[in-house]
């Protein structure tokens, strides 16, 4: 069984950083893709940033030279680097995982709250 336990979200103001961490307990991390995920309220989920287990990456457009993710394989865990924090940045943020092989990301964290203030 896989658990995503992510940590490291919190309120900050417009221009602002955040780090966010997600620390995944069960065997074979480092064959997993893994991705963020936000939710803002009334809005569906979105895919933020993905990266591969050959560490390359992804981002959607909107935070693309903001946010980086990376990934510790030797500590099970993976990040978000959030930088120059927008208001609609605000949203829920979830980590995800999927063997390569897959398309469907399988397991989900529980999500850590971002909220930007202007």
């Amino acid at each position: 069984q896989v658990r995503l336990v992510e940590s490291g979200g919190g309120s900050v103001q417009s221009g602002g950083s955040l780090t966010l961490t997600c620390v995944v307990f069960g065997y074979g991390y480092s064959r997993y893709c893994m991705g963020w995920f936000h939710q803002a309220p009334g809005k569906e989920r979105e895919g933020v940033a993905f990266i591969g287990s050959t560490d390359t990456t992804s981002y959607v457009d909107s935070v693309k030279g903001r946010f980086t993710i990376s990934r510790d394989n030797t500590k099970n865990t993976l990040y978000l680097q959030m930088n120059s924090l927008k208001p609609e940045d605000t949203a829920m943020y979830y980590c995800a995982a999927r063997m390569c092989d897959r398309t469907r990301f399988e397991y989900w964290g529980q999500g850590t709250q971002v909220t930007v203030s202007s």
